[in-house]
């Protein structure tokens, strides 16, 4: 297939660690090329299942298993608002979640079932600018990074690579541009400034993460996405380090 025939298959995925790492990042762009005709899949890597209460008291098996179900519900609300047509949860374990070969089987089957010509993911690596060095990145997000990278280049192209997704019928594909969030250097802006309320309306579909400090939360989005779009002269965005494969 043609480079030119692949921008023109107007799918895009997401692939992060938890259920909410995508309205964080992403959500504003994807409700935006949603707009545009895109067709917007999530790929969630981890359950979500250590996203509780901070005072919990009650973390054993079953605490965790509701944790989880109210997260992947959370999820798909958050979806339907920025106008995504699936979500997949892959339900490694949360805070576990390492680069492995099998994760990167489980991405490279998504990524052959729905082909995507665009791949947004997050950043293997960190920012050590202050503000940015620790919350932003967990574990589990460069963990899910570093596979989704992997799975991009080459092994979802490379029929050589997990031969046995061919007997599951999902054949080489090659993604055209990866967009990654918080990378060390960002080069590409996205404006959303008509999409930025749709953004904090899937923010706030996160009721367990969100509802307690959602009046912050917007706050901090907004500004951010201000300060964001002055370094691209647009009225508010969200960033990128984008790269053509």
């Amino acid at each position: 297939m043609s480079e030119s025939a692949k921008l023109e298959n107007k799918v895009v995925m997401v692939i992060t660690a938890h259920p909410d790492d995508s309205e964080f990042g992403c959500a504003g762009t994807i409700a935006a090329w949603v707009r545009e005709g895109w067709e917007a899949y999530y790929l969630i890597c981890a359950d979500g299942s250590g996203g509780g209460s901070d005072e919990a008291t009650d973390v054993g098996s079953e605490a965790r298993r509701k944790v989880a179900e109210i997260r992947r519900d959370e999820q798909r609300a958050a979806a339907e608002v920025v106008g995504v047509k699936e979500v997949v949860f892959l339900d490694y374990p949360d805070g576990q979640l390492e680069p492995s070969l099998a994760l990167r089987r489980d991405i490279v089957r998504q990524l052959r079932r729905f082909r995507p010509a665009r791949v947004i993911c997050q950043s293997p690596e960190r920012s050590w600018l202050p503000r940015l060095a620790i919350p932003r990145y967990h574990p589990d997000h460069m963990a899910a990074g570093e596979a989704a990278l992997s799975a991009i280049y080459p092994a979802c192209q490379n029929p050589w690579d997990f031969p046995e997704l061919l007997a599951e019928g999902f054949g080489p594909h090659k993604v055209s541009e990866v967009f990654i969030m918080g990378a060390p250097a960002v080069n590409f802006g996205v404006d959303i400034s008509q999409t930025l309320d749709t953004k904090l309306n899937a923010l706030r579909a996160h009721t367990s993460q969100t509802s307690a400090s959602f009046d912050n939360i917007n706050q901090w989005m907004r500004t951010l996405a201000a300060e964001i779009g002055k370094k691209y002269e647009l009225p508010a965005a969200e960033e990128f380090h984008r790269t053509e494969n």
